[in-house]
């Protein structure tokens, strides 16, 4: 398998509550290497452009405004298979029905407070690492 990137971001719920460094050992853990990281207050223009895809469905707004609530960390990781490497790391997005050991049974609040994002495809995974990141800020 060839090493690809990724994008993750360490939601306001999981960041509210310190796990920044917990959620980042089990990235790490997963064998993905994070190659850039930042915390932010992510702005309401960025929060709306980066979930543009959804601003039709009814959550869009809630979800916007959760996003902005409080600071969150994104990333850039990188790893063999490192979209499908950091989905099985993050489990389903419903933490109920996540899998033992991933990040979101063990860390997520809720289906809405789920601790994390991550890239759905590789050409998801360039467009969203762009939405927040400069080539030079990456340095792996």
């Amino acid at each position: 398998m060839a090493v690809t990137r990724t994008f993750s971001i360490i939601k306001p719920d999981a960041t509210r509550r310190n796990l920044t460094g917990a959620v980042t050992k089990m990235l790490e853990e997963a064998g993905l290497r994070v190659v850039a990281s930042k915390r932010i207050h992510m702005t309401r223009e960025q929060a709306e452009g980066f979930y543009a895809v959804h601003k039709e469905r009814p959550f869009f707004g809630e979800l916007v405004d959760f996003m902005i609530s409080e600071p969150v960390v994104v990333q850039v990781l990188e790893g063999e298979d490192a979209v499908q490497k950091n989905r099985d790391v993050m489990g389903a997005t419903n933490p109920a029905d996540a899998a033992e050991g991933t990040i979101r049974k063990t860390h997520a609040l809720s289906i809405g407070e789920n601790s994390v994002h991550g890239s759905d495809s590789d050409e998801n995974a360039a467009i969203e690492i762009r939405h927040f990141f400069n080539d030079d800020e990456i340095v792996g």
